[in-house]
Protein backbone atom coordinates (compact mmCIF):
# COMPACT_ATOMS: atom_id res chain seq x y z
CA UNK A 1 0.00 0.00 0.00
CA UNK A 2 2.77 2.45 0.97
CA UNK A 3 5.29 2.83 -1.81
CA UNK A 4 8.99 2.68 -0.99
CA UNK A 5 11.49 5.29 -2.14
CA UNK A 6 15.10 4.18 -1.83
CA UNK A 7 17.55 7.07 -1.48
CA UNK A 8 20.44 4.95 -0.26
CA UNK A 9 23.82 5.06 -1.92
CA UNK A 10 23.56 8.46 -3.54
CA UNK A 11 24.42 11.98 -2.57
CA UNK A 12 21.29 14.10 -2.29
CA UNK A 13 20.79 17.82 -1.75
CA UNK A 14 17.91 19.24 0.29
CA UNK A 15 16.15 19.99 -3.02
CA UNK A 16 16.57 16.35 -4.08
CA UNK A 17 15.16 15.20 -0.77
CA UNK A 18 12.13 17.45 -1.04
CA UNK A 19 11.44 16.32 -4.61
CA UNK A 20 11.61 12.68 -3.61
CA UNK A 21 8.14 12.75 -2.07
CA UNK A 22 5.93 15.13 -4.03
CA UNK A 23 2.99 16.65 -2.24
CA UNK A 24 -0.50 16.53 -3.67
CA UNK A 25 0.08 19.88 -5.39
CA UNK A 26 -2.50 19.40 -8.14
CA UNK A 27 -5.26 19.07 -5.55
CA UNK A 28 -4.08 22.23 -3.80
CA UNK A 29 -3.92 24.23 -7.05
CA UNK A 30 -7.47 23.21 -7.89
CA UNK A 31 -8.61 24.00 -4.35
CA UNK A 32 -7.11 27.50 -4.51
CA UNK A 33 -9.10 28.41 -7.62
CA UNK A 34 -12.31 27.03 -6.13
CA UNK A 35 -11.74 28.74 -2.79
CA UNK A 36 -11.19 32.11 -4.47
CA UNK A 37 -14.45 31.75 -6.39
CA UNK A 38 -16.41 30.76 -3.28
CA UNK A 39 -15.02 33.62 -1.17
CA UNK A 40 -15.84 36.14 -3.90
CA UNK A 41 -19.39 34.82 -4.13
CA UNK A 42 -19.94 35.13 -0.38
CA UNK A 43 -18.57 38.69 -0.48
CA UNK A 44 -21.10 39.56 -3.20
CA UNK A 45 -24.21 37.60 -2.20
CA UNK A 46 -23.76 36.91 1.51
CA UNK A 47 -26.40 34.68 3.10
CA UNK A 48 -27.80 33.55 -0.26
CA UNK A 49 -24.41 32.21 -1.24
CA UNK A 50 -23.94 30.45 2.10
CA UNK A 51 -27.33 28.73 1.77
CA UNK A 52 -26.55 27.56 -1.76
CA UNK A 53 -23.25 26.13 -0.55
CA UNK A 54 -24.96 24.34 2.35
CA UNK A 55 -27.40 22.72 -0.05
CA UNK A 56 -24.64 21.74 -2.47
CA UNK A 57 -21.94 20.52 -0.10
CA UNK A 58 -23.82 19.56 3.08
CA UNK A 59 -27.23 18.53 1.78
CA UNK A 60 -28.91 21.03 4.10
CA UNK A 61 -31.60 23.64 3.40
CA UNK A 62 -33.66 26.02 5.52
CA UNK A 63 -31.39 25.75 8.57
CA UNK A 64 -30.46 28.41 11.10
CA UNK A 65 -27.10 29.71 9.93
CA UNK A 66 -26.73 31.79 13.08
CA UNK A 67 -27.17 29.20 15.80
CA UNK A 68 -29.87 30.02 18.38
CA UNK A 69 -28.74 29.92 22.00
CA UNK A 70 -31.19 27.13 22.76
CA UNK A 71 -29.25 24.80 20.44
CA UNK A 72 -26.14 25.36 22.57
CA UNK A 73 -28.06 24.79 25.80
CA UNK A 74 -29.62 21.57 24.53
CA UNK A 75 -26.30 20.26 23.26
CA UNK A 76 -24.55 20.76 26.59
CA UNK A 77 -27.45 19.28 28.53
CA UNK A 78 -27.34 16.10 26.44
CA UNK A 79 -23.54 15.77 26.34
CA UNK A 80 -22.17 12.39 27.45
CA UNK A 81 -20.60 12.95 30.90
CA UNK A 82 -17.46 11.08 29.86
CA UNK A 83 -17.01 13.35 26.84
CA UNK A 84 -17.62 16.41 29.00
CA UNK A 85 -14.99 15.26 31.47
CA UNK A 86 -12.46 14.63 28.68
CA UNK A 87 -13.14 18.04 27.14
CA UNK A 88 -12.75 19.78 30.50
CA UNK A 89 -9.44 17.98 31.00
CA UNK A 90 -8.28 19.10 27.55
CA UNK A 91 -9.42 22.68 28.20
CA UNK A 92 -7.41 22.84 31.41
CA UNK A 93 -4.26 21.45 29.81
CA UNK A 94 -4.41 23.69 26.73
CA UNK A 95 -5.13 26.71 28.92
CA UNK A 96 -2.00 26.04 30.97
CA UNK A 97 0.24 25.69 27.91
CA UNK A 98 -1.34 28.68 26.16
CA UNK A 99 -0.81 30.95 29.16
CA UNK A 100 2.93 30.37 28.81
CA UNK A 101 2.74 31.80 25.28
CA UNK A 102 1.70 35.32 26.34
CA UNK A 103 4.81 37.50 26.66
CA UNK A 104 5.07 39.80 29.64
CA UNK A 105 5.41 43.53 28.88
CA UNK A 106 8.99 44.76 28.99
CA UNK A 107 10.19 48.32 29.50
CA UNK A 108 13.65 49.22 28.19
CA UNK A 109 15.43 52.34 29.45
CA UNK A 110 17.23 53.46 26.31
CA UNK A 111 18.77 56.41 28.15
CA UNK A 112 17.77 58.68 31.06
CA UNK A 113 14.23 59.85 30.32
CA UNK A 114 13.93 57.62 27.24
CA UNK A 115 11.68 54.57 27.54
CA UNK A 116 10.37 52.02 25.05
CA UNK A 117 7.75 49.57 26.28
CA UNK A 118 7.12 46.34 24.38
CA UNK A 119 3.60 45.06 24.99
CA UNK A 120 1.22 42.61 23.34
CA UNK A 121 -2.35 43.60 22.56
CA UNK A 122 -5.12 41.15 21.64
CA UNK A 123 -7.20 41.59 18.53
CA UNK A 124 -10.77 42.60 19.25
CA UNK A 125 -12.56 39.90 17.29
CA UNK A 126 -11.59 36.38 16.18
CA UNK A 127 -13.37 33.88 13.96
CA UNK A 128 -12.49 30.25 14.58
CA UNK A 129 -13.29 27.41 12.22
CA UNK A 130 -14.02 23.84 13.32
CA UNK A 131 -14.22 21.15 10.62
CA UNK A 132 -17.22 18.87 10.45
CA UNK A 133 -17.08 16.89 7.23
CA UNK A 134 -15.56 13.41 7.45
CA UNK A 135 -15.19 13.59 11.23
CA UNK A 136 -16.32 15.63 14.22
CA UNK A 137 -13.71 17.73 16.02
CA UNK A 138 -14.77 19.07 19.43
CA UNK A 139 -11.04 19.03 20.23
CA UNK A 140 -10.59 21.75 17.60
CA UNK A 141 -13.06 23.91 19.49
CA UNK A 142 -10.73 23.70 22.47
CA UNK A 143 -7.56 24.26 20.41
CA UNK A 144 -8.94 27.41 18.76
CA UNK A 145 -11.01 29.05 21.46
CA UNK A 146 -8.76 28.60 24.49
CA UNK A 147 -5.68 30.41 23.04
CA UNK A 148 -7.92 33.27 21.87
CA UNK A 149 -9.43 33.60 25.33
CA UNK A 150 -6.03 33.39 27.02
CA UNK A 151 -4.76 36.13 24.70
CA UNK A 152 -7.62 38.38 25.84
CA UNK A 153 -9.84 38.37 22.74
CA UNK A 154 -13.25 39.66 23.84
CA UNK A 155 -15.30 38.47 20.84
CA UNK A 156 -14.88 34.90 19.61
CA UNK A 157 -17.16 33.59 16.86
CA UNK A 158 -17.22 29.92 15.88
CA UNK A 159 -18.24 28.34 12.57
CA UNK A 160 -18.73 24.67 11.70
CA UNK A 161 -20.61 22.98 8.87
CA UNK A 162 -24.32 22.19 9.25
CA UNK A 163 -25.03 18.47 9.61
CA UNK A 164 -27.80 16.84 7.60
CA UNK A 165 -28.03 14.11 10.24
CA UNK A 166 -28.99 16.76 12.81
CA UNK A 167 -31.46 18.73 10.71
CA UNK A 168 -28.96 21.34 9.64
CA UNK A 169 -27.62 22.03 13.10
CA UNK A 170 -23.94 22.10 13.93
CA UNK A 171 -22.90 18.76 15.42
CA UNK A 172 -24.13 18.73 19.05
CA UNK A 173 -20.76 17.78 20.54
CA UNK A 174 -19.17 20.81 18.85
CA UNK A 175 -22.00 23.00 20.17
CA UNK A 176 -21.54 21.55 23.65
CA UNK A 177 -17.82 22.27 23.58
CA UNK A 178 -18.53 25.85 22.51
CA UNK A 179 -21.02 26.26 25.35
CA UNK A 180 -18.50 24.86 27.84
CA UNK A 181 -16.11 27.61 26.78
CA UNK A 182 -18.70 30.37 26.91
CA UNK A 183 -18.86 30.93 23.13
CA UNK A 184 -22.33 32.16 22.19
CA UNK A 185 -21.79 33.45 18.62
CA UNK A 186 -21.89 30.29 16.51
CA UNK A 187 -22.62 29.80 12.80
CA UNK A 188 -23.67 26.71 10.89
CA UNK A 189 -21.52 27.27 7.82
CA UNK A 190 -18.56 25.42 6.42
CA UNK A 191 -15.69 25.29 3.99
CA UNK A 192 -14.27 28.22 2.07
CA UNK A 193 -17.62 29.99 2.39
CA UNK A 194 -17.21 30.28 6.15
CA UNK A 195 -13.77 31.82 5.71
CA UNK A 196 -15.20 34.32 3.22
CA UNK A 197 -18.05 35.18 5.59
CA UNK A 198 -15.61 35.85 8.41
CA UNK A 199 -13.46 38.11 6.24
CA UNK A 200 -16.23 40.13 4.58
CA UNK A 201 -19.01 39.88 7.13
CA UNK A 202 -22.64 38.98 6.39
CA UNK A 203 -25.00 41.82 7.41
CA UNK A 204 -28.14 39.69 7.00
CA UNK A 205 -26.80 37.36 9.72
CA UNK A 206 -25.49 40.19 11.90
CA UNK A 207 -22.04 38.69 11.31
CA UNK A 208 -19.42 41.43 11.54
CA UNK A 209 -16.01 40.91 9.91
CA UNK A 210 -13.36 39.49 12.20
CA UNK A 211 -9.76 40.56 12.72
CA UNK A 212 -8.18 37.10 12.75
CA UNK A 213 -9.33 33.76 11.34
CA UNK A 214 -7.99 30.50 12.75
CA UNK A 215 -8.65 26.80 12.53
CA UNK A 216 -7.89 23.64 10.57
CA UNK A 217 -9.82 22.22 7.65
CA UNK A 218 -9.46 20.64 4.25
CA UNK A 219 -7.47 22.20 1.42
CA UNK A 220 -10.40 24.46 0.45
CA UNK A 221 -10.48 25.96 3.96
CA UNK A 222 -6.69 26.32 4.11
CA UNK A 223 -6.48 28.03 0.74
CA UNK A 224 -9.46 30.28 1.41
CA UNK A 225 -7.30 31.75 4.17
CA UNK A 226 -4.69 32.55 1.54
CA UNK A 227 -7.36 34.31 -0.51
CA UNK A 228 -8.40 36.60 2.37
CA UNK A 229 -4.90 37.15 3.80
CA UNK A 230 -4.17 40.86 3.95
CA UNK A 231 -7.83 41.64 4.51
CA UNK A 232 -7.74 39.83 7.86
CA UNK A 233 -5.06 38.07 9.83
CA UNK A 234 -4.91 34.28 9.57
CA UNK A 235 -3.07 31.47 11.24
CA UNK A 236 -1.02 29.10 9.10
CA UNK A 237 -2.72 27.07 6.36
CA UNK A 238 -3.67 24.02 8.37
CA UNK A 239 -4.83 21.83 5.51
CA UNK A 240 -4.83 18.06 4.96
CA UNK A 241 -2.85 16.48 7.78
CA UNK A 242 0.76 15.23 7.60
CA UNK A 243 2.77 12.85 9.74
CA UNK A 244 6.45 12.13 9.20
CA UNK A 245 8.11 9.54 11.43
CA UNK A 246 11.89 9.27 11.65
CA UNK A 247 12.74 5.86 13.09
CA UNK A 248 15.67 3.47 13.43
CA UNK A 249 15.86 -0.22 14.21
CA UNK A 250 15.01 0.44 17.87
CA UNK A 251 11.44 1.43 16.92
CA UNK A 252 8.46 -0.89 17.34
CA UNK A 253 6.97 -1.43 13.85
CA UNK A 254 3.50 -1.93 15.34
CA UNK A 255 3.55 1.52 16.91
CA UNK A 256 5.01 3.19 13.82
CA UNK A 257 2.28 1.63 11.68
CA UNK A 258 -0.44 2.56 14.16
CA UNK A 259 0.64 6.20 14.09
CA UNK A 260 0.80 6.34 10.29
CA UNK A 261 -2.71 4.91 10.01
CA UNK A 262 -4.03 7.21 12.74
CA UNK A 263 -3.33 10.31 10.67
CA UNK A 264 -4.29 8.73 7.34
CA UNK A 265 -7.85 8.28 8.61
CA UNK A 266 -8.40 12.06 8.61
CA UNK A 267 -8.65 12.54 4.86
CA UNK A 268 -7.85 10.92 1.51
CA UNK A 269 -5.27 13.67 0.97
CA UNK A 270 -3.50 13.04 4.28
CA UNK A 271 0.27 12.47 4.06
CA UNK A 272 1.93 9.61 5.95
CA UNK A 273 5.69 9.13 5.71
CA UNK A 274 8.24 6.93 7.42
CA UNK A 275 11.92 7.84 6.97
CA UNK A 276 14.34 5.20 8.20
CA UNK A 277 17.83 3.79 7.76
CA UNK A 278 16.60 0.28 8.59
CA UNK A 279 15.34 -1.86 5.71
CA UNK A 280 14.14 -4.44 8.24
CA UNK A 281 12.00 -1.85 10.02
CA UNK A 282 10.65 -0.59 6.69
CA UNK A 283 9.53 -4.08 5.69
CA UNK A 284 7.95 -4.76 9.07
CA UNK A 285 6.11 -1.43 9.07
CA UNK A 286 4.81 -1.99 5.54
CA UNK A 287 3.28 -5.28 6.62
CA UNK A 288 1.79 -3.80 9.78
CA UNK A 289 0.34 -0.87 7.85
CA UNK A 290 -1.39 -3.20 5.39
CA UNK A 291 -2.89 -5.20 8.25
CA UNK A 292 -4.04 -2.21 10.28
CA UNK A 293 -5.32 -0.22 7.30
CA UNK A 294 -7.54 -3.09 6.20
CA UNK A 295 -8.99 -3.57 9.67
CA UNK A 296 -9.67 0.04 10.67
CA UNK A 297 -13.12 1.62 10.53
CA UNK A 298 -12.25 4.10 7.75
CA UNK A 299 -10.33 1.56 5.67
CA UNK A 300 -11.23 3.04 2.28
CA UNK A 301 -10.18 6.54 3.27
CA UNK A 302 -6.95 5.27 4.83
CA UNK A 303 -6.12 3.17 1.77
CA UNK A 304 -6.49 6.17 -0.54
CA UNK A 305 -4.30 8.37 1.65
CA UNK A 306 -1.57 5.75 1.97
CA UNK A 307 -1.60 4.92 -1.74
CA UNK A 308 -1.42 8.58 -2.79
CA UNK A 309 1.75 10.26 -4.09
CA UNK A 310 2.03 12.19 -0.83
CA UNK A 311 2.71 9.06 1.27
CA UNK A 312 5.71 6.71 1.29
CA UNK A 313 8.37 4.81 3.17
CA UNK A 314 11.72 6.49 2.49
CA UNK A 315 14.95 4.52 2.92
CA UNK A 316 18.10 6.53 3.65
CA UNK A 317 21.71 5.68 4.44
CA UNK A 318 21.76 7.16 7.93
CA UNK A 319 19.83 9.24 10.45
CA UNK A 320 21.71 12.39 9.42
CA UNK A 321 20.11 12.08 5.98
CA UNK A 322 16.75 11.35 7.61
CA UNK A 323 17.12 14.56 9.59
CA UNK A 324 17.93 16.51 6.43
CA UNK A 325 14.91 14.98 4.69
CA UNK A 326 12.62 15.97 7.56
CA UNK A 327 13.94 19.52 7.63
CA UNK A 328 13.46 19.84 3.86
CA UNK A 329 9.91 18.46 4.05
CA UNK A 330 8.92 20.50 7.15
CA UNK A 331 6.11 18.23 8.34
CA UNK A 332 3.07 19.27 10.32
CA UNK A 333 3.61 16.43 12.80
CA UNK A 334 7.06 14.92 13.34
CA UNK A 335 7.60 11.80 15.43
CA UNK A 336 11.06 10.73 16.52
CA UNK A 337 11.19 7.05 17.35
CA UNK A 338 14.95 6.83 17.66
CA UNK A 339 17.54 5.45 20.03
CA UNK A 340 19.07 8.97 20.20
CA UNK A 341 16.33 11.39 19.08
CA UNK A 342 18.08 14.82 19.25
CA UNK A 343 14.94 16.95 18.70
CA UNK A 344 16.98 20.18 18.55
CA UNK A 345 18.29 19.11 15.13
CA UNK A 346 14.80 19.03 13.63
CA UNK A 347 14.28 22.73 13.06
CA UNK A 348 11.36 22.60 10.60
CA UNK A 349 8.25 20.98 12.05
CA UNK A 350 4.89 22.16 13.31
CA UNK A 351 5.20 20.01 16.43
CA UNK A 352 7.77 17.39 17.45
CA UNK A 353 6.72 14.23 19.33
CA UNK A 354 9.65 12.51 21.01
CA UNK A 355 9.70 8.83 21.89
CA UNK A 356 7.39 5.86 21.64
CA UNK A 357 5.18 7.16 24.46
CA UNK A 358 4.41 10.44 22.68
CA UNK A 359 2.17 9.68 19.68
CA UNK A 360 0.62 12.40 17.54
CA UNK A 361 -2.78 11.33 18.90
CA UNK A 362 -1.67 12.63 22.29
CA UNK A 363 -1.11 16.06 20.74
CA UNK A 364 -4.47 15.86 19.00
CA UNK A 365 -6.26 15.80 22.32
CA UNK A 366 -4.55 16.02 25.69
CA UNK A 367 -0.85 16.86 25.50
CA UNK A 368 -1.58 20.51 26.26
CA UNK A 369 0.03 21.53 22.97
CA UNK A 370 -2.07 22.85 20.10
CA UNK A 371 -3.07 20.61 17.21
CA UNK A 372 -3.70 23.40 14.68
CA UNK A 373 -0.38 23.31 12.82
CA UNK A 374 1.11 24.42 9.48
CA UNK A 375 0.97 21.98 6.57
CA UNK A 376 2.34 21.93 3.03
CA UNK A 377 5.89 22.83 4.07
CA UNK A 378 4.87 26.02 5.85
CA UNK A 379 6.58 24.85 9.04
CA UNK A 380 9.78 26.25 7.49
CA UNK A 381 8.51 29.75 8.32
CA UNK A 382 5.14 29.52 10.09
CA UNK A 383 4.15 28.39 13.56
CA UNK A 384 1.22 26.48 14.95
CA UNK A 385 -1.80 28.13 16.51
CA UNK A 386 -1.08 29.72 19.90
CA UNK A 387 -2.06 32.66 22.02
CA UNK A 388 0.35 34.74 19.94
CA UNK A 389 -1.87 34.17 16.88
CA UNK A 390 -4.34 36.57 18.47
CA UNK A 391 -1.78 39.06 19.80
CA UNK A 392 -0.02 42.01 18.17
CA UNK A 393 3.26 43.40 19.47
CA UNK A 394 3.01 47.11 20.14
CA UNK A 395 5.68 49.61 21.17
CA UNK A 396 4.96 52.53 23.48
CA UNK A 397 7.63 55.24 23.32
CA UNK A 398 8.06 57.94 25.97
CA UNK A 399 10.87 60.57 25.88
CA UNK A 400 11.24 63.65 28.06
CA UNK A 401 12.77 66.96 26.93
CA UNK A 402 16.33 66.12 27.88
CA UNK A 403 16.18 62.70 26.25
CA UNK A 404 14.92 64.18 22.97
CA UNK A 405 17.52 66.94 23.06
CA UNK A 406 20.24 64.32 23.44
CA UNK A 407 19.39 62.87 20.01
CA UNK A 408 18.31 66.12 18.32
CA UNK A 409 21.42 66.60 16.21
CA UNK A 410 21.52 62.98 15.00
CA UNK A 411 17.85 63.12 13.99
CA UNK A 412 18.44 66.28 11.99
CA UNK A 413 21.53 64.76 10.36
CA UNK A 414 19.70 61.61 9.28
CA UNK A 415 16.62 63.55 8.14
CA UNK A 416 18.76 65.75 5.91
CA UNK A 417 20.64 62.70 4.59
CA UNK A 418 17.30 61.26 3.49
CA UNK A 419 16.22 64.65 2.07
CA UNK A 420 13.33 64.81 4.51
CA UNK A 421 14.14 68.07 6.26
CA UNK A 422 10.67 68.49 7.79
CA UNK A 423 11.39 65.43 9.92
CA UNK A 424 14.30 67.25 11.54
CA UNK A 425 12.36 70.50 11.74
CA UNK A 426 9.61 68.74 13.73
CA UNK A 427 12.21 68.01 16.42
CA UNK A 428 13.94 71.39 16.23
CA UNK A 429 10.58 73.17 16.65
CA UNK A 430 10.34 71.82 20.17
CA UNK A 431 13.47 73.71 21.21
CA UNK A 432 12.81 77.04 19.46
CA UNK A 433 12.57 79.95 21.84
Amino acid sequence: MLRTIDLRGRAVTPTDLLAAVPRATAARDEALATAASVVADVAERGEVSLREQAARFDGVEGHDIRVPGVHLDEALASLDPAIRSALENAIGRVRLASAAQVPAPVVTEIAPGARVEQRWRPVRRAGVYVPGGKAVYPSSVVMNVVPAQVAGVTQVALASPPQREYGGRVHPVILAAAKLLGVTEVYAMGGAGAIGAYAHGVPDLDLAPVDVISGPGNNFVALAKRVVAGMVGTDSEAGATEILIVADDSADPRLVAADLVSQAEHDEQASALLVTDSAELADAVAGEVDRRAAATRHADRVAQALAGPQSAIVLVDDIATATAFSNAYAPEHLELQLRDPRPDEYVNAGAVFVGAWTPVSLGDYLAGSNHVLPTGGQARYASGLSASTFLRPQQVITYDRDALQAVHDDIVTLANAEVLPAHGEAVTARFDA
